[in-house]
C-alpha cells in the first residue's frame, strides 16, 4: 500500500502562483508514475500532469507553459509548480500514484482557489 500526503493548496489571486507537494510512503518501490488530477463540481475529473519514474512528463493542454511537475525519487515526492493561475484552475487537486501494474493510489485532495 501507498499513502499519499498532499500539501500546498490555498487561495491565490489570478496571476499568482502556488506549489503543491505530494509525498508517498509505504510500498513506494513499485511506483511508476505520479501526478495530479483535479475535480470541480459538475465536471469530470481531469489529468493535470504526471511524471514517470524516469522523468517523462505529460501535461493537460490547459496548463502547458504555466505548470511544471517535478519529482524527487529519493524522497518519493512530486512537486507541481503552478504559475499564472487562472480562476478556471480552481478545483480540488488530487495526487495520484500508479504502480507498474497500473494499480492506483489517491491522496485526500487539496483545494486550490483562484480569485479573479
Amino acid at each position: 500500500q501507498v499513502h499519499l500526503v498532499e500539501s500546498g493548496g490555498g487561495l491565490v489571486q489570478a496571476g499568482g502562483s502556488l506549489r503543491l507537494s505530494c509525498a508517498a510512503s509505504g510500498s513506494t518501490f513499485s511506483i511508476n508514475t505520479m501526478g495530479w488530477y483535479r475535480q470541480t463540481p459538475g465536471k469530470q475529473g481531469e489529468l493535470v500532469a504526471r511524471i514517470s519514474r524516469g522523468g517523462s512528463t505529460n501535461y493537460a493542454d490547459s496548463v502547458k507553459g504555466r505548470f511544471t511537475l517535478s519529482r524527487d525519487n529519493a524522497k518519493n515526492t512530486v512537486y507541481l509548480q503552478m504559475n499564472s493561475l487562472k480562476p478556471e484552475d480552481t478545483a480540488v487537486y488530487y495526487c495520484n500514484a500508479q504502480y507498474y501494474t497500473n494499480y492506483e493510489f489517491w491522496g485526500q485532495g487539496t483545494q486550490v482557489t483562484v480569485s479573479s
